[in-house]
């Protein structure tokens, strides 16, 4: 009986440590504006980009057509008899990041020093642009300094066909190999390229997010296809299956606290309309995941994830053309968690979670931009699932949190970025006072972030 208690709380440090590494992971956005699609195509980053890694409408569809769009040299070789063809470009579509930070919280965690200057906080490498006619990629390797070491980040590699029509109307289709679901997607409303764009990797966040929210980031792959009818439909649909980096393959699941059974379908739909100076999306998406933790045998849990989004940019000719921008998403997990439940990490079996995001942005051209975000996390409280832990636990077992998060970004020049982000908590992991049962209050986790990115 003492092993078997002692196995139980084994288990669910496991999936409370999970939970903390894809909350950390979901904090850090990673970055998509590289100036190898400069080289490639001519232009400058604004012509892609309201400030990155927001798509404009040309952005947009650079990235639907698969990266490809080029006015620069490349080398050809017309398809002859049995011969192959050849179009490659002649300058190699590599680029490079590097973040330097710094992240203060109000209180200090408990036995820790305020204040780190992480130098780097990570550094980038990009293999971005055109491989083909219709073959391009984003495909990101990135090293942590917490980590010391580099691992891969997202991915999406796409082959792109366009200039054809159905029912007299222009269609765009194409396939694409990625590793997060949503970074296929075109607009800054869903998680992979959503706000926050930039964060600390040192400061507490909140323990409770939807898998569908950056819990699955980089550790799956996935093969799907998606088509733009008529300049205003998007239909995407992508199969993903568990790709654990770092770990054994073929894959036994022990470590991973989500192992998918089978495959894990990811779906989107949006509509688009624009006109001069307004630009107006609205959709869904979604993944339905049947998964075993720690193991790929016997029991699995079910988790459905749907959610609706919606962009709206408005560019404004009275003042010299700056851009609002408005963006929301609210996702909506339903969860049967059979496997943690017999595990002894959950107290019971149904569960559901609720996220709502909106942050709305100010472009003062290409230069400065200010941007308000609000989010709000509420589900079904489970003193198992969520147990009491120092700063990074709940003593109520409720995952609901709430705050908001404040940026101020300067782009001296457009491959220079200086940030600077504020993020409150009015409610951490369950309670606004002593949330974690050791005393600290949700505002003691208000992080101010400052940020110096350099592109080239």
């Amino acid at each position: 009986m003492l092993r078997n208690r002692s196995s139980f709380s084994m288990r669910r440090a496991f999936l409370h440590l999970f939970a903390i590494v894809c909350l950390i992971m979901l904090s850090v956005s990673s970055a998509h504006a590289v100036p190898s699609y400069s080289r490639q195509t001519g232009m400058p980053c604004a012509t892609c980009h309201y400030a990155p890694p927001e798509l404009t409408p040309f952005g947009r569809n650079f990235k639907l057509e698969g990266y490809t769009f080029a006015t620069k040299a490349q080398i050809t070789d017309d398809k002859k008899d049995h011969n192959a063809a050849l179009q490659l470009l002649e300058i190699f579509p590599l680029s490079a990041i590097i973040d330097i930070s710094l992240t203060s919280l109000k209180t200090p965690q408990p036995g820790t020093q305020n204040g780190n200057f992480q130098f780097p906080q990570a550094a980038s490498l990009f293999l971005a642009g055109a491989w083909t006619n219709h073959v391009g990629s984003f495909v990101q390797v990135t090293y942590d300094s917490q980590g010391d070491h580099f691992s891969w980040d997202n991915t999406d590699i796409r082959y792109a066909n366009h200039g054809s029509k159905l029912f007299d109307k222009p269609i765009t289709y194409g396939i694409t190999l990625n590793n997060n679901p949503t970074v296929e997607d075109l607009w800054n409303s869903t998680p992979a390229w959503g706000f926050p764009f930039v964060g600390s990797n040192s400061a507490p966040g909140p323990s409770a997010g939807a898998l569908i929210n950056g819990g699955l980031a980089q550790d799956v792959a996935g093969v799907g296809g998606y088509t733009m009818w008529n300049e205003h439909w998007y239909l995407a649909s992508t199969i993903y299956r568990s790709e654990h980096i770092g770990g054994t393959q073929p894959n036994d699941g022990v470590g991973f606290g989500i192992n998918i059974r089978g495959v894990a379908p990811y779906w989107r739909a949006a509509w688009q309309t624009s006109s001069k100076n307004n630009n107006i999306e609205i959709g869904t998406y979604g993944m339905h995941v049947k998964s075993s933790p720690n193991t790929v045998t016997g029991l699995e849990d079910s988790y459905t994830d749907w959610a609706a989004d919606f962009q709206y940019d408005r560019v404004i000719p009275q003042f010299k053309n700056d851009v609002l921008s408005i963006r929301g998403t609210y996702i909506r997990e339903n969860s049967s968690l059979d496997a943690t439940f017999a595990a002894g990490g959950a107290d019971q079996i149904p569960h559901h979670l609720n996220t709502e995001q909106l942050n709305a942005e100010y472009h003062f051209g290409t230069k400065f931009s200010g941007t308000a975000g609000f989010f709000v996390v509420t589900g079904t409280a489970d003193p198992l699932l969520y147990p009491q832990a120092s700063v990074s636990g709940s003593a109520n077992g409720s995952p609901q949190s709430n705050g908001y998060i404040l940026n101020a970004s300067w782009w001296p020049v457009q491959n220079i970025d200086l940030a600077l982000q504020y993020t409150g908590y009015w409610r951490f992991n369950g309670a606004g006072t002593n949330y974690d049962g050791a005393g600290r209050d949700a505002s003691a986790n208000n992080t101010l972030y400052v940020l110096a990115r350099f592109v080239f």
